[in-house]
């Protein structure tokens, strides 16, 4: 499979996915850190992929979403933005109205 198709069927069989430095447990930088913060303070499940260690994913992630840097939220297949958007987003508690989505649990 392509890589571009790779990341689409990815954002597509996901509904929340983070494109991130290392892991949720163990990030590996402090922007992925605090987008994970932000992220796991909503109380949902998500996927994410480390594209440390996925080099080719790293390389071509940034052309498909037209996004340069690291982390990378993607919700329902649209691109939600980096650590600051998504920090803000938290912040506001409009994250967490994304992220639960129509189907989520209720607080």
């Amino acid at each position: 499979m392509d890589i571009m198709e790779t990341i689409k069927d990815q954002i597509e069989s996901n509904r929340v996915i983070l494109y991130m430095k290392g892991s949720p447990n163990q990030p590996q930088c402090g922007f992925s850190a605090r987008t994970v913060q932000a992220l796991m303070s909503c109380g949902e499940k998500f996927a994410y992929v480390d594209v440390l260690s996925n080099p080719e994913i790293r390389a071509n992630l940034p052309t498909y979403g037209n996004w340069p840097t690291f982390p990378q939220l993607w919700v329902d297949g649209e691109l939600i933005g980096g650590c600051d958007i998504v920090c803000d987003m938290g912040a506001s508690g409009e994250l967490k109205d994304v992220v639960v989505g129509e189907g989520g649990s209720e607080a």
